[in-house]
């Protein structure tokens, strides 16, 4: 059972915290009182190809304050940028005939996969391959150009773009699927600390943060050292369009450690308070899917399925409304932890149409919760929204 607490009037709540005790009207409700953070969620990945140096470099052109990626290993242990270790669903690698052997399938986190992966390639290897758009939306015209970066290079990328703009750019790796590279003999946690040691970044005031959705993996780098702020991914499936309920399904419903334990809870017991209290002990923050925050449902009709309302021929976001929002902002900063929600895009499929296709209309409703940052593919769009939501203050 789902124990997220939905807020009965959440405009309420939300004029009460802005004219108690605890501040003026124009008080920011983040957890530092500072503004929300604009996270490139794998660069500006609207605009090029994902976790590629150009699409940083964009993010960064266009503002965003954090550059995110995630982790996954070669055969010969480098940390490289991909979302996957299926090499199949970001690159051109179908295109390379040289590679044509590798392709095979194989359970990922339990979740059957067909394609190529990371760790039957070397760096070597990987470095022929160019990234692609995994979105058929978005602009195709940047496929496999550009080339896969590791961990380092992206390190020593802030590092550079710090000094040229002036402002400080931070990183925000995950270590994606980790007991998956750790069965395979490649574990990546300790190539991480090394790596952030080596930058000298190893402190809660740094320019990075450390995330991951199992927290097996947050715990071990915390007890061998890490001192950067560390964030608890929480995951889910989708969303029951009758209900607006979460729906859990392989391979995100729970971290793989939990479900190679036994262990059958899903990722919902996170956000209880228990859960945010359990999190406290080892994390700083969450990085919730946004739905945890705020919800959505469909017009379900007289067959009981969802209607298709915009009649595009398909059932998406589109086709449904917000619902009120659940007090997990406010509970997690109760607890002490700052949240981080995921993933805000601008394609029309992803918003609910009450947001009238305008993005900004969505970060509205987060910022006024008091997120401290987001995790956006169109950083311009955030930040466009933040300014207006700061300007609304007169901040």
């Amino acid at each position: 059972m789902r124990t997220v607490h939905f807020a009965l009037a959440a405009t309420a709540a939300l004029g009460l915290a802005a004219c108690s005790t605890t501040g003026p009207a124009n008080k920011l409700l983040t957890l530092d009182g500072n503004p929300p953070l604009v996270i490139a969620h794998r660069g500006a990945s609207g605009q090029l190809p994902e976790q590629t140096l150009e699409a940083y470099a964009r993010a960064v052109e266009l503002g965003a304050d954090v550059i995110e990626m995630d982790l996954v290993s070669t055969k010969d242990g480098v940390l490289i940028a991909r979302h996957d270790p299926n090499l199949a669903i970001s690159t051109d690698v179908a295109k390379h005939p040289r590679f044509a052997s590798r392709k095979k399938t194989i359970k990922v986190d339990g979740e059957t996969q067909t394609g190529w992966f990371s760790n039957d390639f070397t760096l070597a290897e990987i470095k022929t391959l160019g990234g692609i758009s995994t979105d058929p939306e978005r602009p195709q015209d940047f496929n496999g150009k550009f080339k896969i970066p590791t961990f380092q290079e992206i390190i020593d990328f802030a590092k550079a773009k710090s000094k040229e703009t002036g402002r400080t750019i931070a990183i925000y790796p995950e270590t994606k699927n980790p007991t998956y590279f750790r069965d395979l003999g490649l574990p990546m946690e300790d190539k991480v600390i090394a790596a952030i040691n080596a930058a000298g970044w190893n402190s809660k005031t740094a320019p990075i943060y450390v995330q991951s959705f199992e927290p097996g993996s947050l715990k071990y780098m915390k007890a061998k050292g890490l001192k950067t702020r560390l964030i608890q991914l929480i995951d889910g499936d989708g969303i029951d369009m009758k209900t607006g309920a979460m729906t859990y399904a392989v391979p995100v419903d729970r971290p793989y450690e939990w479900t190679k334990a036994g262990d059958k809870r899903n990722f919902d017991v996170m956000v209880t308070p228990a859960g945010l209290a359990e999190i406290k002990t080892y994390a700083d923050g969450i990085g919730p899917w946004k739905r945890y925050i705020v919800s959505i449902k469909g017009s379900i009709g007289s067959d009981g399925k969802p209607l298709d309302v915009n009649k595009d021929g398909k059932i998406n976001d589109a086709d449904a409304t917000s619902v009120s929002p659940t007090t997990l902002v406010a509970d997690a900063h109760k607890a002490g932890l700052f949240v981080h929600p995921f993933t805000f895009r601008n394609e029309s499929r992803r918003l609910a149409a009450d947001y009238n296709k305008d993005g900004r209309n969505e970060y509205a409703v987060y910022y006024k919760l008091g997120v401290d940052g987001v995790f956006t593919d169109f950083p311009d769009t955030a930040i466009a929204a933040r300014a207006d939501y700061l300007k609304s203050l007169g901040r």
